[in-house]
Order: structure tokens, then C-alpha cells, then sequence
């Protein structure tokens, strides 16, 4: 069983490092649930990633005090709607149903996004 929950751990922080490339794929999500995973499964691998000098900060952030960096909520905001708008413009521009929900969609991940303490260092 920890064999497992340490392989899905690693798929877990494969994912969030594409999510750090990817605007809709989120990072800070699959990095704690990386995290989750491996402080049942590898203490080894759960102390790595606190002390990671890249993705650590991210996870003791959120896990600390709840916040999201102000850099990171606007680096990804601003990613995140332009490939939303680009999308719903040069995609999509045939289907309006389509278009209603990418933009939708769009809105909810900025409220949730904006829903969490900004973090100011």
C-alpha cells in the first residue's frame, strides 16, 4: 500500500510541475496532494519536498497560513485568461455553448483562486 500511495505521489508532483508550464492545469493542488501522499507513504520523500528549494515554499505556504503568493495568483490568473480568451475566440468561436462554458469555467477558477489570503513576503 505504501508502494502505491508513493508512486501516486510522484504522478501527484509530476503533474504539478506540468501545471507550473500548463495555465489550466493548476500546481499548488497536485504539489499538496503529493505532499499528502508521501507524509503517509515515504517520510523521505515528504521531507524532500518541504525542503525543495523550487516547490517547497508553495506547500508550507498553503499549509501554514493558507495563502497563495501574489506573484503566483497573478502569474496564473493572467496565464489562465488568456489561454481561456484565446479559446473562446479562435477555438471555439462557432459554438456558443462552448464559449459560455470555457467562460464559466474561467470565473470559477478565479473566484477560487482569489478566494484564498494573498501571501505579500
Amino acid at each position: 500500500m505504501k508502494t502505491l500511495l508513493a508512486a501516486l505521489g510522484a504522478f501527484a508532483l509530476a503533474l504539478g510541475v506540468i501545471g507550473i508550464f500548463v495555465p489550466l492545469l493548476p500546481t499548488t493542488p497536485f504539489l499538496l496532494l503529493a505532499a499528502a501522499l508521501w507524509v503517509r507513504s515515504s517520510p523521505r520523500l515528504y521531507g524532500w519536498l518541504l525542503s525543495h528549494r523550487r516547490l517547497g515554499g508553495y506547500i508550507r505556504d498553503f499549509r501554514e497560513k493558507r495563502a497563495i503568493p501574489l506573484r503566483a495568483k497573478v502569474l496564473s490568473l493572467g496565464l489562465m485568461w488568456a489561454s481561456m480568451l484565446y479559446c473562446v475566440f479562435a477555438v471555439v468561436d462557432a459554438w456558443p455553448w462552448a464559449q459560455a462554458s470555457l467562460l464559466a469555467v474561467a470565473a470559477s477558477i478565479t473566484w477560487h483562486i482569489l478566494s484564498f489570503a494573498t501571501l505579500r513576503r
